[in-house]
């Protein structure tokens, strides 16, 4: 689909997957890495828990389908290699304002460049007071307003255990790039696209800045659930081996899905008649009104947790389809690989683990394309894997020559 567009990517965490998503639509993706290894190889989780450049599985999760070749451009010699790689190349993708700087900044390269794309991926953007400030997952999440979502109610905020923050703005850096890459059909000229963190994150949040903007209420955290206009709404229940999640609201729509669950409940053995014949339809208002006193709510969701405890995820799934109430269970990563769903749709790409080299399950592409399906051409690359294929290509340079650059610590 994007055969024939050459990307150099100088990323490392911060906009990765940038580099990820154009190779699976099948850019030429060369990760140019510094001699001692891209930040990102250095991640864990590692295979066999060894840690290792070459064993690092958040490498291998995200730079599949790229090909690797070390470069210190920091240097005037490896810097003249870059420029001449950059003379053939339609994008490149860096990490962090201090990156960009280094490169001359984007009214030097654009000069030297006009075709070339730039993508820069930094926390906060390249303009305004914030621009120079240095940011992690966490911090990007609490300036976001993401992190006040997250958690308990009666504790401080939480992060989830996996970083998102750079997984969101890498995203949105490759979108950037594809329409910059159009835009160029046009103007034939290439552009800046940057990307901040914060921006990207906050994107998932839209509904509760626009309801502050209004005078709303505003959603609170409430660890399994969300807390809103005083009322604790429970959507995670557990099970005897783990948990579900149960849409356990009310309404016009979601009532008809809360009357079935209390069916269920109620056959189980778990409440009364009374309890189950509430008007799960009018139940918001009357919480809200007093009408129901929030101490009775309160009990029926510790009925719903005890029926939920007795039984199985995979008991509680199977019935909920079959009686048409809105329960998923909440999968581990186990459950993910042994998902029907995702072998019905052969989802999982087999690619060589760099423990061993056996053949691994790993998460594909993020989108199937009827016409032009994206393909899975290579694994994760090794450091500098391949230089002598790009370097003798692109600039012509023979073994003889890559061997000095080598010994000059050039490459």
């Amino acid at each position: 689909m994007y055969d024939g567009i050459r990307v150099i990517d100088c990323c490392d965490e911060r906009g990765i997957i940038a580099g990820q998503m154009l190779a699976d639509m099948g850019a030429d993706v060369i990760a140019l890495e510094p001699p001692g290894g891209s930040p990102a190889r250095r991640l864990p989780p590692f295979a066999g828990d060894d840690p290792g450049i070459e064993r690092s599985l958040y490498w291998h999760a995200y730079a599949r389908n790229k090909r690797s070749v070390t470069l210190d451009w920091s240097i005037p010699d490896g810097r003249a290699l870059l420029d001449e790689i950059l003379g053939s190349s339609d994008v490149l993708l860096v990490s962090g304002i201090e990156t960009l700087a280094a490169l001359g900044g984007y009214e030097a390269l654009s000069q030297q460049f006009p075709r070339l794309v730039v993508a820069c991926v930094t926390p906060f953007g390249l303009d305004g007071p914030k621009s120079g400030y240095a940011g992690t997952d966490i911090t990007i999440l609490a300036s976001s307003g993401v992190l006040r979502m997250s958690g308990d109610r009666d504790r401080p905020p939480l992060r989830g255990t996996l970083p998102q923050a750079w997984l969101h703005a890498g995203a949105d850096a490759a979108v950037g790039v594809l329409l910059a890459l159009a835009e160029r059909e046009t103007s034939g000229l290439g552009q800046l696209v940057s990307v901040s963190g914060r921006t990207s994150t906050m994107q998932a949040t839209q509904s509760s800045i626009l309801a502050a903007g209004v005078g709303d209420v505003p959603t609170q955290r409430a660890a399994g659930g969300v807390f809103f206009g005083g009322i604790e709404i429970q959507f995670v229940f557990p099970a005897k081996d783990g948990y579900v999640s149960i849409t356990l609201l009310f309404g016009s729509v979601a009532g008809m899905f809360t009357s079935r669950l209390m069916n269920w409940v109620h056959e189980a053995g778990f409440i009364d008649e009374a309890t189950r014949d509430k008007d799960w339809y009018g139940y918001t208002v009357l919480l809200v009104t007093g009408q129901e006193p929030i101490s009775e709510y309160e009990r029926v969701k510790r009925c719903v947790a005890e029926f939920t405890s007795a039984f199985t995820k995979a008991e509680l799934f199977e019935e909920a389809r079959r009686r048409e109430v809105l329960l998923a269970p909440c999968a581990t990563a186990e459950d993910l690989l042994q998902s029907e769903q995702y072998r019905a749709r052969n989802f999982f790409w087999q690619t060589p683990s760099p423990a061993d080299g056996h053949p691994v399950a790993t998460p594909g592409a993020f989108a199937r394309l009827s016409a032009t399906p994206l393909a899975n051409r290579r694994p994760a690359p090794g450091l500098g894997e391949h230089n002598a294929e790009v370097y003798g290509t692109l600039l012509g340079i023979s073994g003889d020559e890559l061997a000095a650059l080598h010994g000059a610590a050039i490459v």
